[in-house]
């Protein structure tokens, strides 16, 4: 018969953390699929307005590996207000040879929390200046964390500015990570200024109307942008992509649902602009930042390729361990 293992988030947890090694493996993850060998479909997303809530689906095959994971990621942004996390969710590993369910990882999306932070993480060290030091962070919540933690990894960060619509949550982030980090790090109630301070900024909020405008950007800057993973989100002023070296994780889904989709919508980008995916820049065969003073802005929306690499890291990291199943 089929044995199956479970892993829970508190197996997972034990194995995997935001590391070099799991930005190693995400930066593979998108050289693949610039390779064009990969089988991504497109991210089946569904909104559910009436709770403020979304659930995305998101899946790649990649050669030579024995599974591909399928993701399910529900995040409902008020459930924080009932004691619960915004998301949640858990992934499935399956044979790349029989399609036999060979895991259930039940992350309570742990693993895609991981992930998106480091995609981040691979996306400055590709494009943001390599003596860069100051960041600001533009919200509080847990990716917010997750992408200063990462930065920290590939950028040798000495200051950071948080800023978030409750400053309170702004100010309790900034306290909490300049313990963990050791930087000098603070809260800043005006976001422009906060931005202005910064040479990496990233935009981590579920926003539908801009929170960073084109005109407080200035050269040199990079900007990576997380949040706009569903149709009508949109975090950055559409301007900001006519005057920035744009380079999105997956042209054909940020058309659809990123940054690159708000500045079609707006008429600044034509539809059928071609622009060179982060994995053609990580390989060498496009072009990322070009000069120092060049404004870089990445497009993250969140590939189904990241999600096949934490599975396969975290089921090696994971041994032994979780519970195996008959069916």
């Amino acid at each position: 018969m089929p044995r199956i293992r479970i892993l829970t988030e508190t197996d997972l947890r034990r194995v995997m953390a935001l590391s070099p090694e799991l930005i190693e493996a995400i930066d593979h993850a998108f050289r693949q699929l610039a390779s064009g060998r990969v089988v991504m479909p497109k991210v089946l997303s569904m909104a559910i307005a009436e709770h403020n809530g979304e659930v995305d689906v998101k899946t790649a095959y990649v050669p030579g590996l024995d599974g591909f994971a399928i993701k399910v990621s529900p995040g409902f942004f008020d459930n924080p207000k009932i004691g619960l996390p915004s998301t949640s969710g858990l992934m499935m590993v399956l044979s790349s040879r029989t399609g036999q369910v060979q895991a259930l990882l039940l992350d309570n999306g742990y693993l895609t929390d991981l992930r998106t932070a480091a995609a981040g993480a691979v996306a400055a060290r590709a494009l943001a200046r390599p003596d860069a030091t100051s960041a600001c962070i533009i919200g509080a919540g847990l990716q917010a964390r997750l992408q200063l933690q990462a930065l920290t990894l590939v950028r040798p960060l000495r200051t950071a500015l948080v800023w978030a619509r409750d400053m309170d949550k702004a100010h309790a982030m900034a306290a909490e990570m300049a313990q963990v980090l050791g930087i000098d790090l603070r809260a800043e109630a005006d976001p422009e200024a906060a931005v202005a301070q910064a040479e990496i900024i990233v935009t981590t909020t579920p926003a539908t109307a801009p929170v960073l405008q084109a005109a407080w950007l200035r050269p040199g800057q990079h900007v990576t942008a997380m949040g706009s993973d569903q149709h009508g989100k949109n975090e950055i002023d559409p301007a900001a992509l006519a005057i920035a070296r744009y380079v999105p994780d997956r042209l054909s889904q940020t058309r659809e649902m990123g940054e690159l989709r708000a500045a079609i919508a707006a008429g600044v980008i034509a539809a059928d602009r071609e622009y060179a995916d982060l994995g053609a820049v990580l390989a060498g065969a496009a072009p990322g930042r070009l000069d120092a003073s060049d404004i870089t802005l990445a497009d993250l929306t969140g590939t189904g390729v990241q999600d096949t690499a934490i599975a396969t890291l975290a089921l090696a990291r994971a041994g032994t361990a979780g519970t195996m199943i008959e069916t």
